[in-house]
């Protein structure tokens, strides 16, 4: 009985939310990206927006959501996520639209399109997938890439006088006035699983009581770019990049409420 109540147990864990296509992921084992999907799935389940919902994807890993999502999905060009949502949530008011984007789409080619996106308080929720460098063409420096960090472009580590700094969107995100919500999290361990999904339950409640801009930073390993085992990624994610970007709550102006 107490195997048999085990397996019930694992089948109710691990159940497909409604909201994913039964479609195995491409994704490379140990990525953060499948973790997300399953996240923002359940989160539209238990809002029953399935119907409602629209995603829109760019270039890089983030554009597979395309095939896993079931609702309707968009893809756009590199960095423009933000500008196809602000139009479809305009034309389509009642829909809830949501970008989902990685960074080296948002935080380099999409600068402009975030910023400004948020400086106008639209209504709509960004999930920014952070993982600290480019995952689909090979492993390049991104603007997140930590100092010091080896990735194919910076093979003796990120250098500060010819790189700069890692790029902390969440925090200049939070600074806009037009912007309502701004949290980053991460998929690291069961706990923040669990504190990423209510935080993106949170950006779409907020999006459906028309309060505006809404932002999830979520952290996320990439052992093939990172060059490291699944369980070393989850290390290094926990010893240095969650170091460098803080997670927790940065903004909610809603707070009161």
């Amino acid at each position: 009985m107490h195997g048999y109540g085990m397996i019930t147990n694992m089948k109710k864990v691990f159940e497909r939310p409604v909201s994913l296509k039964n479609t195995q992921f491409r994704y490379c084992p140990g990525c953060g990206h499948s973790l997300i999907h399953k996240l923002i799935a359940e989160v539209i389940d238990k809002l029953g927006i399935q119907g409602k919902t629209i995603g829109i994807a760019p270039v890089g890993c983030a554009v597979f959501a395309y095939d896993y999502f079931d609702f309707d999905m968009i893809e756009v060009a590199h960095g423009r996520p933000p500008a196809a949502a602000t139009g479809m949530k305009r034309t389509l008011p009642d829909r809830i639209v949501f970008s989902y984007q990685g960074d080296g789409d948002l935080a380099a080619i999409g600068t402009a399109e975030i910023i400004h996106a948020a400086n106008r308080g639209e209504n709509i929720t960004v999930i920014f997938v952070n993982n600290a460098t480019y995952g689909m063409t090979g492993g390049q420096m991104a603007p997140t890439t930590l100092l010091e960090q080896k990735t194919t472009t910076t093979p003796k580590g990120r250098d500060v006088k010819l790189a700069g700094y890692p790029l902390h969107v969440s925090e200049m995100l939070a600074t806009i006035d037009g912007v309502s919500f701004v949290a980053r999290t991460s998929v690291d361990s069961f706990k923040n699983l669990a504190i990423t999904k209510k935080l993106i339950e949170k950006a779409f409640i907020y999006q459906m009581e028309g309060k505006g801009f809404t932002f999830i930073e979520i952290l996320s390993p990439c052992p093939t770019d990172w060059w490291m085992t699944p369980e070393k990624a989850i290390e290094w994610l926990q010893s240095k990049m969650m170091k460098v970007y803080k997670t927790g709550i940065l903004k909610d102006k809603w707070k009161s409420e």
